[in-house]
């Protein structure tokens, strides 16, 4: 039910659905910059390969080792550089609700609120700079709604600057943290600043509920990321900055050069086991109507 209500929403908000590989080859996980900032949270995979053995059955070439999915930001990077781009494409919008792997540690797990198998609606922008404010200001949007129609009560929004291990320039991260602390200030919803809480590749906006017993659990989250695009050379066609939308000829409106998309991470519910969690404790299991499994009883 949560997500057909989200794919419902979808429409209004111009994503495409897809579905991702559970898992990849260790080179692509070098390439995001997971392998180096997050390896400890990833189950890796080893292949069967020719190493190491003499069975027959082991297969040149395949002894690179595996890593299962933590999130889809690398799948939806390789989706967007499938095919040649154009700044016309632009805003493109990918959600996915494939099931992600991240290896916990076992005292931190926690009934449906931290798992080490769950599902999320996680999501992926890619834009130009200039669509950057517009996209963040519809994804605030989107969390107020989804919000609302739960009923879950006041939610806080926090914003993570960036970490003592990241990737990218300083410079880049001080431009992402501006315009997200921009977006929240137009959005006139307070915020919180939590220093040093980004992911490795870029600040972000929390959206924080709190449970009966006063328990801060994070469940959505935008990221804005000028770190993955560059690093799988992402890039879409533009026009020469001398052409005009006035010209005619075909080869007046000739493709010239390329630029590199910004990315921007989003879900909305989060983990959809752990929102689930809260919402059976808000509404102490009387489900609303709509999302009720057994809407209807006949007595007799």
């Amino acid at each position: 039910k949560l997500q057909a209500f989200l794919r419902a929403q979808y429409p209004n908000y111009g994503f495409q659905e897809v579905l991702t590989p559970t898992i990849y080859k260790k080179s692509l996980w070098e390439t995001s910059g997971h392998w180096d900032n997050y390896k400890d949270d990833m189950f890796a995979v080893t292949g069967r390969g020719a190493q190491g053995g003499n069975d027959p059955e082991r297969e040149i070439g395949e002894d690179e080792e595996y890593g299962l999915k933590p999130m889809n930001c690398p799948g939806h990077c390789l989706l967007f550089k499938s095919q040649r781009r154009s700044y016309k494409d632009l805003p493109l919008r990918y959600a996915d609700f494939s099931p992600l792997h991240r290896n916990e540690l076992s005292g931190a797990l926690s009934g449906l609120t931290r798992l080490r198998r769950f599902h999320q609606d996680d999501g992926h922008i890619f834009c130009r700079p200039s669509q950057v404010k517009n996209e963040i200001s519809r994804t605030l949007d989107f969390v107020r709604l989804v919000y609302q129609t739960f009923n879950m009560g006041d939610y806080r929004l926090r914003l993570g600057t960036r970490p003592e291990q990241y990737i990218g320039t300083v410079d880049d991260w001080d431009k992402a943290e501006a315009r997200l602390q921009t977006a929240l200030q137009e959005s006139g919803q307070h915020f919180d600043i939590n220093q040093g809480d980004g992911a490795f590749y870029g600040p972000k906006i929390d959206i924080i509920l709190t449970d009966a017993d006063g328990k801060d659990h994070q469940t959505a989250t935008i990221q804005l990321d000028f770190q993955l695009p560059k690093r799988f050379e992402l890039a879409y066609d533009v026009p020469a900055p001398e052409q005009t939308t006035a010209s005619k000829s075909a080869q007046d409106t000739a493709i010239v050069q390329s630029e590199t998309p910004v990315l921007i991470h989003r879900a909305i519910l989060g983990s959809l086991e752990r929102f689930l969690a809260l919402l059976i404790e808000s509404e102490a299991g009387k489900w609303p109507f709509w999302m009720n499994p057994h809407q209807l009883i006949i007595l007799t």
